[in-house]
């Protein structure tokens, strides 16, 4: 088959369903390079701060190594801007779409919230609401979406900042993106994990 027989779906059959679950199977194969090049795509969009959106987001990733934090943190801070592209009015959301099947429920739910945190540092300055953030006070997760971007976001518009290339964090991508979706053992629901390791961090900085 080079294509399924079908003009609606209603009317596919088992070997149609067979045949496009192998097509999608390996497409899905190739989200984590799609995502590699979406990243370099952010460099063509919003302009006006020191550093472009793809120098902040490998600041926000380096920030996030250089502290110790585990493959999902790093991976989540590199990936957390990603939907500036496609929806600046929702990017935290569309990017936490696109990490959920594949990262921790903490590090899915800090993305997804991460612009609503933010507005603490600018909310006055351009008519929103800086206290946005305090509907989720009762969150689990709410003192690590704080950290994230206290300490890896807002932070991360630096041009002097040693910054690591999209190169360096190529690989955790595609291992995070070649997991089983939804794996319970991956998604951990309602567990929370330290941010950043002290002893992972001095021993990152003399490698």
């Amino acid at each position: 088959m080079e294509t399924v027989k079908f003009t609606q779906m209603k009317d596919g059959d088992r070997e149609d369903y067979a045949f496009l679950t192998e097509h999608e199977i390996e497409y899905a194969a190739g989200t984590s390079d799609r995502l590699l090049a979406a990243m370099v795509d952010l460099d063509k969009s919003l302009s006006g701060y020191k550093v472009t959106r793809l120098g902040h987001s490998l600041q926000a990733a380096t920030r996030a190594w250089n502290a110790g934090a585990d493959i999902d943190w790093v991976v989540s801070a590199l990936l957390h801007d990603i939907g500036d592209i496609y929806a600046p009015y929702n990017h935290d959301e569309y990017a936490a779409a696109i990490l959920r099947p594949f990262v921790r429920e903490q590090c899915a739910w800090v993305v997804e919230k991460h612009g609503d945190f933010q507005l603490v540092y600018y909310g006055e300055h351009v008519g929103a609401n800086p206290h946005k953030r305090d509907a989720f006070r009762d969150n689990a997760y709410f003192d690590d979406c704080a950290e994230f971007c206290e300490k890896w976001d807002q932070a991360s518009f630096d041009p002097d900042y040693p910054t690591r290339p999209l190169e360096f964090f190529a690989p955790f991508v595609r291992e995070v993106f070649a997991r089983k979706s939804y794996d319970p053992a991956v998604i951990r629901t309602g567990e929370r994990m330290v941010m950043s390791d002290d002893l992972i961090a001095a021993k990152r900085s003399t490698s």
